[in-house]
């Protein structure tokens, strides 16, 4: 009998010490963005477009850059009509055609196109909307924080 009193007073003190006291607080689901890029994705009338890591570097000479990558997970290709930043049209170069699993990338080791707008018209720190349009998933607009052309993105030119 004694044993069995033992044993179960362990089991019990085991399970008590073993819940998570921290309830729906607790910080391991308090999950925050781990960069500056904002993210948006079309998933709506058989496309599935991701946009990640977007935010708008501006120059010294005051352009504002596109820095982020856009993904199609879908087999359907589709195109990168044009983006507006701040209201802005920008001036894009390079790659525009989006392939399965075969991403845009602005700026980077690895880019494949480019996103200017000459005078960007906001400072660094603020926010600026930014609007992508596509020849089958439509639009998508963000609100993406703007970063200064120095530390990670230094080497950032219009």
């Amino acid at each position: 009998m004694r044993r069995s009193l033992t044993a179960l007073l362990i089991i019990s003190t085991a399970l008590s010490l073993t819940a998570c006291g921290a309830g729906n607080n607790a910080s391991t689901r308090q999950v925050n963005q781990v960069t500056d890029g904002v993210e948006a994705a079309i998933n709506t009338d058989g496309n599935k477009i991701k946009l990640v890591n977007t935010l708008v570097v501006t120059t010294a000479e005051g352009a504002g850059v596109l820095v982020g990558t856009i993904i199609n997970e879908l087999p359907t290709e589709d195109a990168l009509l044009g983006i507006t930043i701040n209201g802005q049209l920008a001036t894009i170069t390079g790659k525009n055609v989006l392939a399965q699993n075969a991403p845009i990338i602005f700026e980077g080791s690895s880019a494949n196109s480019k996103a200017v707008v000459k005078t960007l018209g906001a400072i660094a720190g603020a926010h600026v909307e930014i609007s992508l349009f596509f020849a089958h998933a439509g639009q998508v607009n963000l609100l993406a924080i703007i970063r200064d052309q120095r530390d990670t993105y230094a080497g950032i030119t219009a």
